[in-house]
């Protein structure tokens, strides 16, 4: 058997928010949030499309948002390419779907709690080894909590995970497995044939259950998104070179370590926007510009600008 990558959005959504995915998004979201214990007993898959009350605001796409039985709303993203202010976007969308649940008259007090939770194909946090992060609202010094904080966020980073298939030992390492490596199986693993959920998620998963035009839609998004990811390494590098050398001349010039810092996040900067606009610029006849605008990190009015050139 083969298994189709997950970590793309055709498939997440496809494993996760189709139409019989409930039990394995709840099996899912009470590994992630939970840590395996059976929280989240009901919950309904609902439109991961969040459009704009408030004329000014940008609209919003999610891969999968469910709503819990107690009226607590999960918003799920799976993301590969680390874009420009994707952690920004993270709290937009977690803010967003928290204060447009009110309409006009309604009271503060049936806002409902909203979960983020985030799964990057890259680190995020270079500078902590867990696989999982979770946030909320706390005391800066003292860090007792916020008073019914409204919003959380939970982050997987899957590149942190290196357990092998005979490490996995909860219901959380073997859910984060399945992220990671499904595509490179053959089989389900024995280890995890006793969690019915994921066996139904690798049933869904199997390439053999695609019709071809499901396959060739999914064959184009990775091949979309291994272009981009070499474009961004690329852009990085070039970026971080021509930083380099604008530091060290401005080092020179100055003589101060201050202007070589300084030349370095400068370059660094426009190497990596110049990459973004070129991306952009290749994306224009075949994306729109909010989902441009996501995949780059531009702004919709950059990406305007790049239509009218």
């Amino acid at each position: 058997m083969r298994f189709i990558n997950p970590k793309t959005d055709f498939a997440f959504k496809k494993i996760f928010g189709g139409k019989e995915s409930k039990p394995i998004l709840i099996s899912f979201l009470n590994a992630l949030i939970y840590k395996g214990h059976p929280t989240i007993t009901d919950l309904e898959i609902i439109d991961p499309y969040l459009p704009s009350r408030v004329s000014y605001l940008k609209e919003s796409y999610l891969d999968v948002k469910a709503r819990l039985a107690d009226g607590a709303t999960v918003i799920i993203e799976m993301q590969v390419l680390n874009v420009e202010s994707f952690a920004k976007r993270v709290i937009y969308n977690a803010a967003k779907t928290y204060s447009t649940q009110l309409i006009r008259g309604e009271g503060y007090f049936n806002l409902k709690p909203v979960i983020a939770l985030t799964i990057t194909d890259f680190e995020m946090f270079e500078n902590d080894r867990e696989v999982i992060s979770h946030f909320v609202f706390k005391e800066k010094k003292r860090l007792f909590e916020y008073p019914d904080p409204g919003m959380e966020m939970i982050f997987i980073e899957l590149p942190k995970f290196n357990k092998q298939l005979d490490q996995l030992e909860t219901l959380t390492d073997k859910w984060v497995y399945f992220m990671k490596n499904a595509p490179s199986l053959e089989v389900v693993p024995s280890t995890m044939e006793n969690v019915s959920e994921i066996q139904q998620a690798f049933a869904i998963a199997n390439e053999t259950n695609l019709n071809p035009e499901e396959l060739k839609d999914l064959e184009d998004r990775e091949r979309y998104i291994m272009d981009q990811q070499g474009i961004l390494r690329k852009g990085i590098q070039e970026g971080r070179e021509e930083g380099l050398a604008q530091g060290r001349e401005e080092g020179r010039e100055e003589g101060r370590e201050e202007g070589r810092e300084e030349g370095r996040e400068e370059g660094l900067a426009l190497g990596m926007r110049e990459k973004a606009l070129e991306i952009a610029r290749q994306l224009l006849n075949v994306l729109d510009n909010q989902t441009i605008s996501q995949t780059t990190g531009l702004s919709v009015e950059d990406i305007e600008n790049l239509r009218e050139e």
